[in-house]
C-alpha cells in the first residue's frame, strides 16, 4: 500500500521561506503524479503544484515562482519550497498521489488522487 508522509511545517515570520517533504513509501515516486495541496482555515482544499512523473511541473497560476516542487530520486521524496511565505499562505499542505503510473496532465482535483498524507501544518505571522 502506497504511503506519503508529509513533514517541515511550522510557524514562521512572513518573508521567510519553507521546505516541506512529501515520503513516499510502499511504492516508488517515480511511478506516481503526485501533487501538492493547501487547505486554508475556511477555505476548500486546493492544487498548487503537481510533479509528473517525468518531473515536469505544473503551479497555480499566481504561485508561479514562490512555489517551487522537486524530485529527489534517490530519497524516494518530493519537496515543496515556498519562498517569501505570507500569511495567506497559511494552511494545511497535503501530498497526494494519483493512481499508478497514471500522468497528472497539469493540476488535478482532489477526487483525481487515491493516496493522502496525513498533512503538515504551516502558519504564516505577519
Amino acid at each position: 500500500e502506497l504511503r506519503l508522509v508529509e513533514s517541515g511545517g511550522g510557524s514562521v515570520q512572513s518573508g521567510d521561506s519553507l521546505v516541506l517533504s512529501c515520503e513516499v513509501s510502499g511504492g516508488a515516486a517515480a511511478d506516481y503524479c503526485i501533487q501538492w495541496f493547501r487547505e486554508a482555515p475556511g477555505k476548500e482544499r486546493e492544487g498548487v503544484a503537481v510533479s509528473e512523473r517525468n518531473d515536469k511541473q505544473y503551479y497555480m497560476d499566481s504561485l508561479k515562482g514562490r512555489f517551487i516542487v522537486s524530485r529527489h530520486v534517490g530519497k524516494n521524496e518530493l519537496s515543496l519550497q515556498i519562498n517569501s511565505l505570507r500569511p495567506d499562505d497559511t494552511g494545511i499542505y497535503y501530498c497526494a498521489a494519483g493512481a499508478w503510473r497514471q500522468s497528472c496532465g497539469g493540476l488535478k482535483s482532489r477526487t483525481f488522487f487515491t493516496h493522502w498524507g496525513a498533512g503538515t501544518q504551516v502558519t504564516v505571522s505577519s
